[in-house]
Protein backbone atom coordinates (compact mmCIF):
# COMPACT_ATOMS: atom_id res chain seq x y z
CA UNK A 1 0.00 0.00 0.00
CA UNK A 2 1.40 3.74 -1.08
CA UNK A 3 1.42 6.34 1.71
CA UNK A 4 -1.54 8.52 1.45
CA UNK A 5 -0.74 11.78 -0.56
CA UNK A 6 -3.79 13.12 -0.64
CA UNK A 7 -5.54 16.26 1.77
CA UNK A 8 -4.10 15.45 5.22
CA UNK A 9 -6.79 18.44 6.63
CA UNK A 10 -9.30 15.77 4.89
CA UNK A 11 -8.52 12.83 6.94
CA UNK A 12 -7.49 14.96 9.94
CA UNK A 13 -11.30 16.00 10.21
CA UNK A 14 -12.65 12.42 9.38
CA UNK A 15 -10.53 10.79 12.14
CA UNK A 16 -11.46 13.74 14.51
CA UNK A 17 -7.80 14.25 15.10
CA UNK A 18 -5.17 16.99 14.46
CA UNK A 19 -2.30 15.25 12.00
CA UNK A 20 -0.10 18.57 12.02
CA UNK A 21 -0.44 19.13 15.51
CA UNK A 22 -1.68 22.95 15.20
CA UNK A 23 -5.07 22.21 15.91
CA UNK A 24 -6.39 24.45 12.51
CA UNK A 25 -7.98 21.76 10.45
CA UNK A 26 -10.46 21.06 13.19
CA UNK A 27 -10.99 24.64 14.36
CA UNK A 28 -13.14 25.85 11.78
CA UNK A 29 -14.87 22.48 11.08
CA UNK A 30 -14.83 20.31 13.57
CA UNK A 31 -16.74 17.92 12.21
CA UNK A 32 -16.80 14.94 9.57
CA UNK A 33 -16.01 15.91 5.67
CA UNK A 34 -18.00 15.57 3.34
CA UNK A 35 -22.01 16.58 2.37
CA UNK A 36 -23.48 15.00 5.01
CA UNK A 37 -20.29 15.35 7.84
CA UNK A 38 -22.31 17.60 10.13
CA UNK A 39 -25.48 14.93 10.75
CA UNK A 40 -23.74 12.22 10.58
CA UNK A 41 -23.49 10.30 13.61
CA UNK A 42 -22.25 6.68 13.18
CA UNK A 43 -21.74 4.54 16.21
CA UNK A 44 -18.30 2.68 15.83
CA UNK A 45 -18.07 -1.06 16.84
CA UNK A 46 -15.20 -2.54 18.32
CA UNK A 47 -13.30 -2.90 15.59
CA UNK A 48 -14.18 0.72 14.17
CA UNK A 49 -12.42 2.01 17.19
CA UNK A 50 -9.58 -0.43 16.95
CA UNK A 51 -8.91 0.52 13.43
CA UNK A 52 -9.81 4.31 13.42
CA UNK A 53 -7.00 4.55 16.24
CA UNK A 54 -4.57 2.55 14.23
CA UNK A 55 -5.12 5.07 11.37
CA UNK A 56 -4.81 7.92 13.77
CA UNK A 57 -1.53 6.41 14.59
CA UNK A 58 -0.47 5.61 11.16
CA UNK A 59 -1.45 9.10 9.19
CA UNK A 60 0.52 10.97 12.07
CA UNK A 61 3.60 9.58 11.62
CA UNK A 62 3.22 9.06 7.41
CA UNK A 63 3.69 5.55 7.56
CA UNK A 64 2.40 2.71 5.08
CA UNK A 65 0.78 0.00 6.05
CA UNK A 66 3.34 -2.04 5.28
CA UNK A 67 5.86 -0.01 7.51
CA UNK A 68 3.66 0.39 9.87
CA UNK A 69 2.51 -2.78 10.54
CA UNK A 70 7.05 -4.15 9.93
CA UNK A 71 7.22 -1.59 13.41
CA UNK A 72 4.09 -3.19 15.08
CA UNK A 73 5.97 -6.46 14.66
CA UNK A 74 9.63 -5.20 15.98
CA UNK A 75 7.83 -3.88 19.14
CA UNK A 76 6.83 -6.52 19.84
CA UNK A 77 9.69 -8.38 20.12
CA UNK A 78 10.79 -5.96 23.09
CA UNK A 79 10.57 -7.95 26.24
CA UNK A 80 10.25 -5.08 28.54
CA UNK A 81 7.26 -2.61 28.96
CA UNK A 82 3.83 -2.82 26.95
CA UNK A 83 3.83 -3.26 23.56
CA UNK A 84 1.92 -0.01 22.89
CA UNK A 85 4.40 1.88 24.67
CA UNK A 86 7.12 0.07 22.93
CA UNK A 87 5.72 0.49 19.19
CA UNK A 88 5.14 4.30 19.97
CA UNK A 89 8.77 5.24 21.03
CA UNK A 90 9.91 3.72 18.85
CA UNK A 91 7.90 5.86 16.07
CA UNK A 92 9.03 8.30 18.15
CA UNK A 93 12.60 7.73 16.87
CA UNK A 94 12.57 7.66 13.40
CA UNK A 95 14.48 10.46 12.10
CA UNK A 96 12.03 12.24 10.68
CA UNK A 97 9.99 12.55 13.71
CA UNK A 98 13.16 13.51 15.70
CA UNK A 99 13.52 16.39 13.17
CA UNK A 100 10.19 17.33 13.66
CA UNK A 101 10.55 17.67 17.12
CA UNK A 102 13.56 18.96 17.11
CA UNK A 103 12.07 22.26 15.35
CA UNK A 104 13.80 21.48 12.08
CA UNK A 105 10.57 21.37 10.01
CA UNK A 106 7.24 22.15 10.92
CA UNK A 107 5.47 18.94 9.98
CA UNK A 108 6.77 15.66 10.00
CA UNK A 109 6.63 15.37 5.98
CA UNK A 110 8.78 18.81 5.55
CA UNK A 111 11.13 16.75 7.99
CA UNK A 112 11.00 13.30 6.05
CA UNK A 113 11.96 15.78 2.65
CA UNK A 114 14.82 17.38 4.61
CA UNK A 115 16.43 13.73 5.49
CA UNK A 116 15.78 12.34 1.95
CA UNK A 117 16.81 15.46 0.30
CA UNK A 118 20.10 14.97 2.70
CA UNK A 119 20.28 18.03 4.78
CA UNK A 120 20.43 16.31 7.86
CA UNK A 121 23.11 14.64 9.83
CA UNK A 122 23.47 12.24 12.17
CA UNK A 123 26.83 12.12 14.78
CA UNK A 124 28.37 14.53 11.85
CA UNK A 125 27.41 11.66 8.75
CA UNK A 126 24.18 12.09 6.61
CA UNK A 127 21.89 9.98 6.72
CA UNK A 128 18.85 10.36 4.14
CA UNK A 129 16.58 7.08 5.59
CA UNK A 130 13.73 8.65 6.93
CA UNK A 131 13.10 5.53 9.44
CA UNK A 132 16.31 5.45 10.69
CA UNK A 133 15.92 4.57 14.29
CA UNK A 134 18.26 7.31 16.20
CA UNK A 135 19.91 5.76 19.49
CA UNK A 136 19.98 7.49 22.96
CA UNK A 137 23.08 10.56 23.07
CA UNK A 138 23.59 10.57 19.22
CA UNK A 139 23.36 14.41 17.96
CA UNK A 140 21.06 15.03 14.83
CA UNK A 141 21.95 18.29 12.66
CA UNK A 142 21.80 20.05 9.35
CA UNK A 143 24.59 19.60 7.15
CA UNK A 144 26.99 22.91 6.46
CA UNK A 145 25.84 23.07 3.28
CA UNK A 146 22.09 23.43 4.40
CA UNK A 147 22.26 25.98 7.12
CA UNK A 148 20.77 28.87 5.28
CA UNK A 149 18.03 26.73 3.86
CA UNK A 150 14.83 28.92 4.20
CA UNK A 151 12.22 26.07 5.12
CA UNK A 152 14.57 25.43 7.91
CA UNK A 153 15.39 28.44 9.54
CA UNK A 154 12.19 29.44 9.63
CA UNK A 155 10.97 26.21 11.18
CA UNK A 156 13.42 26.91 14.14
CA UNK A 157 11.94 30.47 14.77
CA UNK A 158 8.52 29.05 14.61
CA UNK A 159 8.96 26.79 18.01
CA UNK A 160 7.25 27.17 20.31
CA UNK A 161 8.32 24.62 22.97
CA UNK A 162 10.34 21.42 22.52
CA UNK A 163 10.14 17.57 24.34
CA UNK A 164 12.14 17.24 27.58
CA UNK A 165 14.03 13.78 26.23
CA UNK A 166 15.77 16.29 23.40
CA UNK A 167 17.95 19.26 23.55
CA UNK A 168 18.33 21.69 20.89
CA UNK A 169 20.98 24.47 20.12
CA UNK A 170 19.87 27.21 17.88
CA UNK A 171 23.01 28.66 16.90
CA UNK A 172 24.65 25.28 15.69
CA UNK A 173 21.20 23.63 14.53
CA UNK A 174 21.62 20.43 16.24
CA UNK A 175 20.08 18.44 18.49
CA UNK A 176 20.74 15.29 20.43
CA UNK A 177 17.87 12.13 21.49
CA UNK A 178 19.29 12.62 25.49
CA UNK A 179 16.13 9.52 26.58
CA UNK A 180 13.71 7.40 25.37
CA UNK A 181 10.07 9.59 26.07
CA UNK A 182 8.15 7.82 28.93
CA UNK A 183 4.73 6.56 28.39
CA UNK A 184 2.87 9.65 29.72
CA UNK A 185 5.18 11.55 27.46
CA UNK A 186 3.55 10.25 24.44
CA UNK A 187 0.60 11.27 22.48
CA UNK A 188 -2.38 11.55 24.96
CA UNK A 189 -5.12 11.77 22.20
CA UNK A 190 -4.32 7.86 20.92
CA UNK A 191 -5.25 4.73 23.05
CA UNK A 192 -2.26 2.63 21.42
CA UNK A 193 -3.86 -0.40 23.46
CA UNK A 194 -6.85 -1.11 20.69
CA UNK A 195 -3.96 -0.56 18.26
CA UNK A 196 -2.18 -3.61 19.86
CA UNK A 197 -6.15 -5.14 20.33
CA UNK A 198 -6.52 -4.82 16.09
CA UNK A 199 -3.45 -6.23 15.03
CA UNK A 200 -3.88 -9.22 17.60
CA UNK A 201 -7.47 -9.93 16.83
Amino acid sequence: MSRYTGPSWRISRRLGISLSGTGKELSRRPYAPGVHGQSRRQKLSEYGLQLQEKQKLRFMYGLTERQFYSLFTRAGKIREGKHGDNFEIMLERRLDNIVYRLGLATTRPQARQLVNHGHITVDGKRIDIASYQVKIGQVIGVREKSKEVAAIKDAVEAVVSRPSYITFDADKLEGSFTRLPQPDELNADIDTALVVEYYNR
